[in-house]
């Protein structure tokens, strides 16, 4: 039996069984929803071809030469959707019977662009084989208008600030493991956020940075404790490639400011282990990225720094830097009626900073 579903049914549903999205590889590489398998029903070659029938010669052609490509791949596409299904947690496959004394049966989720004819093609095969099938009502294109209305919500947050090298992160880090909920901005967009933070990895392109943070944002509103709000880092909109969202930015930018506040000594012994372990080559083009803000002899001298192995001097002269960019963006919460809170700390520790949050949290 075949089920369409509306956009909040199925991301509920998405919990328990697999979401097979039969989007070319292509759709699929640029976004999709988190946790979904890539399952297409056309190569990206195939699509075009299918698109230009459609657009330029007929529906029925189109459907005709879709066909053609189809019939060749049914046993394929319901072997892999085996191997998928037989990977999956037992507790979450099996859906309840549909009708009494018939068993319950394997059950999938299917969605392709706009829930369309590619999704009936490929939940018409699961189902004459016996799976469940789910299907998306609008498809991924309803999941995108879902993802960005979810930015509009009035989160409450509760912003972990500090000049740069403060372990802020860290932090965030401490508070998960001690069950409070957090969103990790700087995680979800695989990037430090500064020009030093990109060294690790590829960062995912704007809209599956949205998608991966719409739904961390909803999973938390909907399971954890957020009686007492959710922990989020202070970043600047810009993380590497990706931007923060500006509704969502704007939310963060007037709640509650915990501003970590610790000697610069410290901070600096941080930042130089955390960075000092990259190559001369990866930090030198860093500084080049900033060094119109950083200013011309700024940016000589700390050039000169890390060719010389004087990682921390380099650093120093860096946090100088962003510590007065930082401090510059505290003076636009001035006017906000939230409050910036300060909280002294006397080491870069993030079980002792966390602690302090939590007792801080528990008088208020």
């Amino acid at each position: 039996m075949i089920q369409k579903v509306k956009i909040e049914a199925f991301l509920a549903l998405a919990e328990q069984y697999p979401v097979l999205d039969v989007r070319s590889p292509g759709e699929y590489g640029h976004a999709a929803m988190p946790g979904a398998f890539s399952f297409p029903l056309f190569t990206d070659e195939e699509r075009k071809v299918v698109g230009t029938a459609y657009k330029q010669v007929s529906r029925e052609d189109a459907i005709k030469i879709g066909l053609d490509y189809f019939g060749g791949k049914m046993r394929h596409m319901i072997e892999e959707v085996e191997c998928i299904v037989a990977s999956w947690p037992k507790q979450y496959l099996y859906t309840t019977a549909d009708e009494e004394g018939k068993p319950p049966k394997k059950t999938v989720l299917v969605h392709c662009w706009r829930g369309g004819m590619r999704t009936t093609a490929v939940a018409w095969l699961l189902d004459l084989y016996g799976f469940k099938v789910y299907t998306l009502d609008g498809g991924y294109k309803a999941f995108r208008n879902w993802v960005l209305a979810q930015f509009e919500l009035p989160y409450p947050f509760k912003v972990i600030g500090g000049y740069t090298g403060a372990g802020k992160t860290p932090v965030l880090h401490e508070l998960a493991k001690r069950g409070e909920p957090i969103i990790d901005l700087e995680g979800i967009a695989n990037h430090k956020g500064s020009a030093f933070g990109g060294f690790d990895g590829v960062q995912p392109t704007q809209e599956m940075f949205e998608n991966r943070l719409a739904l961390e944002l909803h999973k938390i509103m909907q399971h954890a404790r957020i009686t007492d709000g959710i922990w989020i880092e202070d970043e600047s909109q810009r993380i590497g490639l990706v931007n923060v969202p500006h509704l969502l930015w704007n939310t963060m930018h007037v709640s509650s400011l915990y501003f970590l506040d610790m000697p610069f000594e410290e901070r600096l012994n941080h930042i130089t282990e955390d960075y000092g372990k990259y190559s001369k080559e990866l930090l030198v083009n860093a500084v080049i990225r900033i060094q119109k803000r950083l200013g011309g002899q700024g940016a000589k001298d700390a050039i000169n720094c890390l060719l010389e192995n004087d990682i921390k001097g380099a650093f120093r002269i860096l946090l100088a830097y962003y510590d007065k960019y930082y401090h510059k963006g505290l003076g636009l919460r001035e006017d906000n009626k939230e409050p910036i809170i300060h909280i002294p700390c006397a080491t870069v520790s993030a079980v002792a900073n966390s602690q302090l949050l939590v007792s801080l949290q528990e008088q208020q």
